[in-house]
Parts: structure tokens; sequence; C-alpha cells
């Protein structure tokens, strides 16, 4: 039987609509996260008050 390798193998950047993963670098106990980026759903306007009639 072969033996597993001690290295994770490095995802691709998961890419959708609003939201891209990453994978990030394996820490000492060999736990491997992800960085999760969330772009923005709408716009945001600067506000202007109303005219008065």
């Amino acid at each position: 039987m072969s033996e597993q390798s001690a290295t994770r193998p490095k995802v691709p950047e998961g890419k959708s609509r609003f939201l891209t993963t990453r994978q990030k670098e394996a820490n000492e106990k060999g736990y491997v996260g992800y960085d999760t980026i969330w772009e923005s759903f709408q716009k945001e306007v600067e506000y202007k008050t109303p005219r008065r009639p």
C-alpha cells in the first residue's frame, strides 16, 4: 500500500458571482483554512435631501 503524502494539494482559487475563496497555508498542525472574500451585492449612492415644494 502506498502512504499518503504529508502535504495537502494546492486548491485553485474559487470564484462565483459575489464570492471568492482562497486556500491559506497549512499551520503547524496541518490545518488548511480558507479566505472568503465577499463582493458587495448592492451599490451605495450618496443621500441627497429632497427639494422643498
